[in-house]
C-alpha cells in the first residue's frame, strides 16, 4: 500500500511538472507569437514610411524641379492689357511676387529679340527705388495696370505691367546692362521686379490669373 502511494504522489508530481512545462510552452509560445505580430507591425509601418519618404523610381520626373518650381506657385497673366502680353506672377509661400515675362510674351517673337530694358517709365524711374526697413519705408504702391519698364526689341517696344496690386520691393537692375537674361533665363535671373502685396488683396486677385496647367493648355490650342 506505502508502495501505491508513493507510486500515486510520484505520477502526481510527474503530471503537475508536465502541466507546468506545457503552461511555459504555451506562454513562450504566445509571446513569440505577440513577438512576430509586433515586429510585423513594425515591418508594415517602416514599409509604408518608405514609401512616403522614398517614391519608386518610376514615380519620379524626369527632370527634378528646380528651386523656384519647389519654392514658388506660378501663376500667369495672359494678354495682359494687349495681345500677346504674357506674364507670370509667381507667389512665396510668405507672399512676395516675383513678376516676369512669360516664355509666350510677344517680344520673343520679333526678330533680333530683346535689345534692351528700361525702368524710366512715364514720371518714374523704377531703378531708382531704395525700399528700407521691415515697414518696407518708401516701397511704391502700384495697381495692377502700373507699368514696371518698357522691354524694348529692333521693331518696337512693349510696356511689361505689375499685374498684382502691391508694393514695388525690388526691380531687377541686371536687366539695363544684361537685357539679354530675359532671353536666356527670364524665368529666373530675368525677372522683372519683386512685388508684395497685401494678404487681403491676394484673394481678389488670384481669380484674375491663370495656373500652369489652365495656361498650358490656353496656349496649345
Amino acid at each position: 500500500m506505502a508502495d501505491l502511494q508513493a507510486t500515486t504522489d510520484t505520477n502526481g508530481i510527474a503530471d503537475a511538472d508536465q502541466e507546468n512545462v506545457n503552461q511555459t510552452l504555451r506562454q513562450c509560445s504566445s509571446s513569440v507569437s505577440a513577438s512576430e505580430c509586433s515586429r510585423a507591425e513594425i515591418n508594415e509601418e517602416d514599409e509604408e514610411l518608405r514609401r512616403l519618404l522614398m517614391p519608386r523610381i518610376e514615380d519620379l520626373p524626369a527632370v527634378p524641379p528646380s528651386a523656384v518650381e519647389s519654392n514658388f506657385t506660378t501663376y500667369y497673366a495672359p494678354d495682359f492689357m494687349k495681345p500677346g502680353h504674357d506674364q507670370y506672377v509667381r507667389r512665396h509661400p510668405n507672399g512676395l511676387c516675383v513678376i516676369g515675362l512669360a516664355s509666350t510674351h510677344v517680344a520673343f517673337k520679333d526678330e533680333g529679340g530683346i535689345t534692351s530694358v528700361d525702368f524710366n517709365v512715364g514720371k518714374s524711374d523704377r531703378s531708382g527705388i531704395k525700399v528700407t526697413g521691415k515697414r518696407k519705408k518708401n516701397a511704391q504702391q502700384l495697381e495692377p495696370n502700373s507699368a514696371l519698364c518698357k522691354v524694348c526689341t529692333k521693331e518696337t517696344s512693349y510696356i511689361v505691367r505689375c499685374c498684382v496690386k502691391g508694393s514695388l520691393l525690388e526691380v531687377n537692375d541686371r536687366l539695363i546692362e544684361h537685357p539679354e537674361l530675359l532671353i536666356s533665363s527670364a524665368d529666373r535671373e530675368g525677372y522683372i521686379a519683386i512685388i508684395m502685396p497685401r494678404p487681403t488683396d491676394w484673394p481678389k486677385i488670384k481669380p484674375s490669373l491663370l495656373e500652369q496647367e489652365d495656361f498650358t493648355k490656353l496656349r496649345t490650342v
